[in-house]
């Protein structure tokens, strides 16, 4: 098919590009290289299948495609509370210029939403149905809200205009890609623990995340996308695998064999305590789940880094 991938040459774009040209598709990368980087897509500018376009989704664009990822947004609070009114036009209106293209050419579109919309949530691990608990005028609001109104606008364009859509909820995910100032806590714990330098934990690190390696969530994504018409989700996508920050600290100095610490500083602002999907819809439905541990996984993450920081082979 002839596939658009909003958010192309990001992290989680990147990788869901290079499965669709394996799988066979011809692919559009549209991004505005705000957090997306050409050094992402750039083993894949020789495809025939592959063309890649510097555009805004907050303008309208033209195109003739057959399905629509929609990934563009800033996903760590780093980029997205870096201008939070472009955050959440990104989030409303790109959204509105996807829906809009995807009911004139009848495509079928799929949002990657985020496990933000919970909030700080008062329900532990997090189900589809719970409606969340999420600060409206804090500082990760521009994200929170604004991949709330985009699951709002999709399920008012399927229920209005019967445009085919999927919608996921992505938990924490890390991986390769990953930039050096990602912000995330993934990125920032490996480039840390690399460099020798203290390892930043908001709060006690008591707190909880649950990582799920980027090959887990891109096969869930295509999963979602080709599921039968008419199932519109939402659906958690993470891994119910729960760990503390301090666990992953304690990881990530392990892996990087280097002399690090760890430096406490004041919680930010609206951090959730608790983060955990239940996938039994996934489960269930996509025959999803994820098979990537984090040890695992984070040692392929922090080779990732050492190439990235010029440390590879050390």
């Amino acid at each position: 098919m002839r596939t658009l991938v909003t958010g192309g040459a990001g992290f989680l774009g990147s990788h869901l590009c290079e499965r669709l040209l394996n799988d066979g598709h011809e692919v559009i990368c549209l991004d505005n290289f705000f957090s997306g980087r050409r050094a992402n897509v750039r083993h894949l500018i020789g495809n025939s299948n592959f063309e890649i376009v510097r555009h805004d989704i907050v303008e309208p664009i033209l195109l003739e495609v057959d399905r629509i990822y929609h990934l563009a947004c800033p996903a760590s609070p780093v980029h997205y509370q870096y201008n939070p009114v472009k955050t959440i036009k990104t989030s409303v209106m790109g959204s509105i210029n996807m829906l809009g293209l995807a009911k004139r050419v009848h495509a079928r579109i799929l949002l990657t939403s985020t496990s933000e919309v919970y909030g700080d949530p008062e329900q532990h691990p997090q189900t589809e149905s719970y409606w969340g608990h999420v600060n409206p005028i804090g500082v990760r609001s521009c994200y929170d809200e604004g991949k709330r109104v985009a699951e709002c606008l999709m399920m008012d364009y399927h229920r209005q205009n019967n445009v085919d859509v999927k919608i996921v909820r992505i938990f924490n995910t890390y991986g390769p890609r990953m930039a050096i100032s990602d912000g995330r806590v993934v990125s920032n714990f490996c480039v840390a623990a690399l460099k020798g330098e203290k390892l930043p934990i908001y709060g006690d690190g008591q707190q909880t995340r649950s990582f799920a390696f980027v090959s887990d969530i891109i096969d869930a994504i295509m999963r979602m996308m080709d599921s039968e018409e008419g199932f519109t989700g939402p659906v958690n996508i993470g891994n119910p695998d729960e760990f503390t920050i301090l666990d992953l600290a304690k990881l990530a100095m392990e892996f990087a064999g280097a002399a690090a610490d760890i430096e406490f500083l004041p919680p930010r602002p609206d951090d959730p305590i608790r983060r955990r999907p239940d996938i039994a819809l996934a489960r269930r439905v996509l025959g999803w789940e994820p098979r990537t541990k984090l040890r695992e996984g984070l040692k392929i993450t922090m080779d990732h880094f050492r190439r990235e920081l010029g440390l590879a082979g050390r």
